[in-house]
């Protein structure tokens, strides 16, 4: 029924009204049961519950006592704090004021008064925004700039959105001050106001004691420069002027002084100082050039015998500022240089001359190295054209001879005379060899040399060799076997086989007993090509010089003919074909030779031939033969050859005698063997198609011809004959007939 939370009178009334109601009901019971047992027992219970209700009302009345003694004493300290705090304030260095929900509510004297105009406005419950515009429209402050006042309101009206920055301000009696005003987290404003006039002060006598020193340097500074410097004003009057500008003018101190007129320092410079006058007569008449050109530089002597440089420039007021410089060790360096220049120009002109003059004596000579050159290279095609020329003549009787000697030699065999016949054609073979060195060396020297580059099997030119040089290692029991590779290779066809005939025949003569072993290592893109012998080897000294013409290693144990042109043939060769030639040999051991050559995919379509690799066949050639040869030697040589292998030939000079002895049979031939060149305008190619357009049938056919031009070949291909070069070896040539007829 009473809340303890309620106030004590409240409480105190509840009770009151309780104990009356009680007091009541008891009489109205007394009423109604007349009973002095009732009456006793309802005075007890009355009286015992108005006991309780005074102890709660004793215990209220306390708890009432005790909760004013303690807002009695929250009073006393907040009367302190209030009265601590004004103190403190009293004793800050500086304004503070604090403004509530935009109203001013607690400040100090120092705020008060220090802005004398404005403190009967500064009371508790000022507005802030009135008391802003107070401050800014004060006539006691002396803002920095005009606009301080304007920025100053406004910086602190936007306080709420932005903190205000600091404003500096100063009063009339030369006191400095920030006011500084802050946002607290109950949303109050702050206004701070510090002096800062020592610091002001301290800073001004700082500035000034630094303008002073910084002018002292610059007069010192001024004063001695190297230059000497003026100025003078847009009347013509000197303004400032340093020491050394008077010295370099040799200028009276009375003209040196503040005032004087610029007409005054010309008189004296023209008559006592320069020995040439200034080109302006007037300040004007040089204050307008100076305004035209913006600059006026002049070098003059002076009487002393110094070399003045005078610069002078405009300034913004219509003056000008002049600046004089002794530049006499420069203008005496720079004559001394004119001077040496002058005198090494002189030297290179002469030397420049003597360089024409060795120009013109090496243009000579090179015109007549030219010329020579030019000779020697027409020398070198005549000489090559006459080989070219010769080599057909040369090798026709060559191939009737060898011939000749080998129907001999067959006809010889188990007579006398056969062993002169072998030596003869040893002698015929060494003859021939150098016949071909000669000529090989002349085609490869030549000028214009235009080497056959093709692509072929490498090992038509294997056996090829060894089917040349078989019948040499037979006599000297030496065993040459060949190495059979399915490689394809680029290079020069002809001059290949030349190199390694040349190397397998070295490797013949100087291997007394042994083998010889002709083959191929593959090595990438590339393949080596190797001849390896059991040979008398080569010392390190001539593995040098092996490959020089006329060069020939120790001969011990050889049959010594040669002339040491073999290996140099090959070297020029390779070194035509781009090819790297190898060497390695130990004395008493042997030697190995190698070319490494370019590996080449096959070309089917330029695949000539296999043919059977052997001896000459013993079995008749029951053949007929259209022989179409206009050398009556060589024809009568090839005629017996063919005749004693057992065939029926038909000689010809032509390919109209040709045509006449076929039609006479009236059959083809078996074979066409034709020489190329031949008598008037006529031609083995065109004795081959004639024979085979007669018949209306292909013939095999085979070009026989001294002539090693490509055209050949090619025209070989186009019409499907083969060519052999003469000397014709007579092996190549019954092997290659053998399988055309077969």
């Amino acid at each position: 029924m009473i809340d303890p939370g309620e106030a004590l009178e409240v409480q105190v009334k509840k009770q009151a009204k309780i104990i009356d109601a009680l007091i009541a009901r008891a009489n109205h019971q007394h009423e109604l049961g007349g009973s002095a047992y009732s009456l006793f027992q309802s005075a007890i219970t009355l009286q015992s519950k108005v006991s309780e209700k005074t102890r709660d009302l004793e215990d209220a009345l306390n708890t009432l006592g005790h909760a004013s003694h303690k807002l009695e004493f929250s009073e006393e300290a907040r009367a302190q704090t209030q009265r601590t705090l004004e103190d403190a304030l009293e004793t800050m260095d500086g304004g503070f004021a604090l403004f509530a929900e935009g109203k001013l509510q607690v400040f100090n004297d120092f705020f008060k008064h220090l802005i004398p105009d404005i403190d009967t406005l500064v009371a508790p419950g000022l507005e802030f925004s009135a008391y802003v515009e107070a401050v800014a429209g004060s006539t006691s402050i002396k803002p920095r700039d005009s606009a301080d006042r304007l920025n100053l309101g406004r910086s602190v009206l936007r306080l709420e959105e932005d903190p205000a920055a600091p404003f500096v301000f100063a009063l009339k009696n030369d006191r400095w001050f920030v006011i500084t005003c802050r946002r607290t987290s109950s949303d109050n404003t702050v206004i701070l106001q510090t002096e800062i006039t020592a610091i002001v002060r301290n800073n001004r006598l700082e500035k000034d004691r630094l303008i002073d020193e910084q002018e002292n340097f610059l007069h010192a500074a001024f004063d001695n420069m190297p230059q000497g410097v003026c100025t003078f004003s847009a009347e013509g009057t000197l303004l400032i002027s340093n020491a050394r500008f008077g010295d370099l003018l040799t200028l009276p101190i009375q003209l040196t002084s503040v005032g004087t007129s610029f007409g005054q320092i010309l008189e004296f410079l023209k008559t006592q100082a320069l020995e040439s006058d200034l080109p302006h007569d007037s300040f004007g008449s040089l204050i307008r050039f100076l305004r035209r050109t913006g600059n006026l530089r002049l070098r003059l002597r002076h009487v002393n015998g110094c070399t003045l440089s005078i610069d002078m420039n405009p300034l913004p007021d219509g003056g000008c500022i002049v600046n004089v410089m002794d530049v006499t060790v420069e203008s005496q360096t720079t004559e001394m240089l004119e001077m040496r220049v002058q005198a090494r120009t002189s030297e290179l002109t002469e030397a420049n001359s003597q360089l024409r003059r060795q120009y013109d004596e090496q243009a000579r000579v090179e015109e007549d190295l030219r010329i020579a050159k030019a000779e020697m290279e027409s020398a070198m095609s005549s000489k090559t054209r006459f080989f070219a020329a010769a080599s057909h003549d040369l090798l026709q009787p060559i191939n009737a001879a060898k011939l000749m000697i080998s129907t001999l030699a067959d006809q010889s065999l188990g007579t006398e005379l056969h062993e002169t016949v072998q030596r003869l054609g040893g002698s015929f073979r060494s003859m021939e060899g150098l016949l071909h060195a000669l000529l090989d060396i002349a085609r490869l020297e030549a000028t214009d040399t235009n080497l056959a580059v093709t692509s072929f099997a490498l090992d038509d030119v294997l056996h090829t060799v060894v089917e040349d040089l078989g019948q040499l290692a037979v006599e000297k029991r030496l065993d040459l076997r060949v190495v059979p590779s399915s490689l394809w290779v680029r290079s020069d066809q002809q001059y290949l086989a030349r190199s390694l005939q040349n190397f397998v025949d070295n490797a013949i003569q100087y291997t007394n007993q042994g083998r010889i072993l002709v083959g191929c290592r593959r090595k990438g893109a590339t393949v080596s090509l190797e001849v390896w012998d059991t040979g008398v080897g080569i010392s390190q000294e001539d593995q040098k010089r092996i490959f020089k013409e006329f060069t020939r290693g120790d001969s011990s144990g050889t049959n010594g003919y040669g002339m040491g042109l073999g290996l140099s043939i090959v070297e020029h060769a390779c070194r035509h074909l781009g090819h790297q030639i190898t060497v390695r040999s130990t004395l008493g051991a042997g030697s190995v030779f190698a070319i490494e050559l370019p590996i080449t995919e096959p070309e089917p379509e330029m695949a000539g031939p296999k043919i059977k690799r052997n001896s000459e066949p013993q079995a008749d050639m029951d053949l007929i033969v259209v022989l179409v040869e206009n050398d009556p030697g060589v024809s009568f040589a090839m005629t017996q050859k063919l005749e004693s292998w057992g065939a029926s030939v038909l000689a010809a000079e032509s390919t109209q005698q040709a045509l006449d002895l076929v039609s006479d049979i009236g059959m083809p031939p078996d074979i066409i063997l034709a020489d190329y060149q031949l008598n008037g305008g006529d031609n083995g190619i065109k004795s081959i198609a004639a024979l085979r357009d007669f018949f209306d049938k292909h013939i095999p056919a085979i070009m026989i011809t001294a002539n090693h031009e490509d055209s050949i070949k090619v025209a070989g291909i186009a019409n499907k004959f083969s060519v052999l070069t003469k000397p014709v070896q007579l092996s190549r040539l019954r092997s290659l007939v053998d399988w055309k007829t077969r």
